[in-house]
């Protein structure tokens, strides 16, 4: 059982899943950059755009964790798994994540940005 209230622990899943959204951005920018596409500035811009919704997003974050004392640190990772403790208010807790569901939830947040970024043009 977690003590950690879920808002936060929503926060600190983000400080998870961000990052590696913007990491697979970065190589799809440079895989449409270098490909034979006849018009690439449109996925270009969704990507950067994309790209700068959620490092605005992952800023926030950030601040909000540092602001309540919350921090998250990978502990291991293997093939099937990856471990990260959390640090909530003085508690350390181990949570466990099966890789699969990680990528699954990067690209739900993805799609996610991507149709937020759509929507707002």
């Amino acid at each position: 059982m977690t003590r950690i209230p879920e808002e936060d622990r929503n926060i600190m899943e983000k400080a998870i899943y961000l990052p590696m959204v913007l990491i697979v951005l970065n190589r799809d920018l440079a895989v449409v950059e270098n490909s034979p596409f006849k018009l690439k500035k449109p996925y270009l811009q969704l990507i950067e755009e994309t790209m700068k919704s959620i490092q605005k997003e992952l800023a926030e974050v950030k601040r909000y964790m540092k602001k309540n004392n919350l921090k998250v640190i990978e502990t291991k990772r293997d093939d099937a798994f990856t471990m990260f403790m959390f640090l909530y208010k003085g508690y350390e807790e181990a949570h466990n994540y099966f890789n699969p569901r990680i990528r699954n939830k990067v690209q739900e947040l993805m799609e996610f940005y991507f149709q937020k970024q759509h929507l707002s043009h």
